[in-house]
């Protein structure tokens, strides 16, 4: 990985950030995103292994924001040579205990963040690949989805309608992409171990999650970051249109 230049968006915490710091590790150089909490991503990123990590942030639901800041993190890193999608809300909103004006909104919000900003981000990294000097050949772009996109989100239908989403558009994206050299793909995890999920797991709920995987408990984010790690390498150009279930045996297809 070493030269290699990562945009991870939702990089200062939870998955995000345990993806930073193994493509670090790896030898890569990164620009952490966050939305609004620069602090945060400033000491992640200060306890990096390696140089050269920088901090962009701005929210993915404004297009001129996402423009800024993968240009920010083009001009700070020296160029791109990978994206990790990683950014995303979720957000409860049961159909029958939700009004139709809080449905719209919910639904516009989890859309224009989860879709229209993955798209958004990826249409300018792929803009930058396919000017930048040395040309896009070995660029790699990687979705985070959720294994939500096919077992269903009872509780929150928009999250998992914008996971299935993402999937697809990494899919359809795989096929336009090759002639340049660029490989994409997704990764659907299922339930993660985070700072914003521990409340849930030491609660009364948490044994019943632990126990949808006959693993008996849920990822860590290194797991997804472990994923993460090798569908960068140049080896794995051929999982390019692959969507690879990570959620312990949970959920099988």
């Amino acid at each position: 990985m070493a030269g290699q230049r990562a945009l991870v968006t939702g990089g200062s915490r939870g998955v995000g950030a345990a993806v930073a710091a193994r493509l670090a590790a790896d030898g890569a150089t990164v620009a952490v995103h966050c939305r609004g909490d620069v602090a945060t991503a400033e000491a992640l990123v200060a306890g990096l292994p390696g140089s050269g990590h920088i901090v962009v942030s701005g929210d993915l639901a404004d297009p001129e924001q996402v423009a800024t800041f993968v240009g920010a993190a083009v001009a700070g890193l020296g160029g791109l040579d990978i994206l990790v999608n990683n950014a995303g809300i979720h957000t409860d909103q049961p159909i029958a205990a939700t009004s139709y004006e809080e449905w719209q909104a919910g639904w516009r919000r989890v859309i224009d963040v989860n879709v229209h900003g993955t798209a958004n981000v990826t249409w300018c990294a792929v803009d930058h690949l396919r000017t930048r000097p040395e040309g896009p050949d070995g660029g790699r772009i990687i979705n985070i989805g959720s294994r939500g996109a096919y077992r269903g989100e009872p509780d929150a239908p928009a999250y998992g309608a914008s996971k299935a989403a993402v999937h697809a558009m990494a899919q359809s994206l795989a096929v336009s992409l090759a002639p340049y050299g660029i490989a994409v793909a997704a990764i659907a995890p299922g339930f993660i171990r985070t700072d914003m999920t521990e409340s849930m797991l030491a609660g009364p709920a948490g044994d019943a999650i632990r126990a949808q995987s006959p693993f008996g408990r849920v990822a860590e984010p290194d797991d997804v970051a472990s994923a993460v790690a090798w569908l960068v390498l140049p080896g794995a150009v051929w999982a390019s249109g692959a969507v690879i279930d990570l959620n312990g045996a949970s959920y099988l297809r």
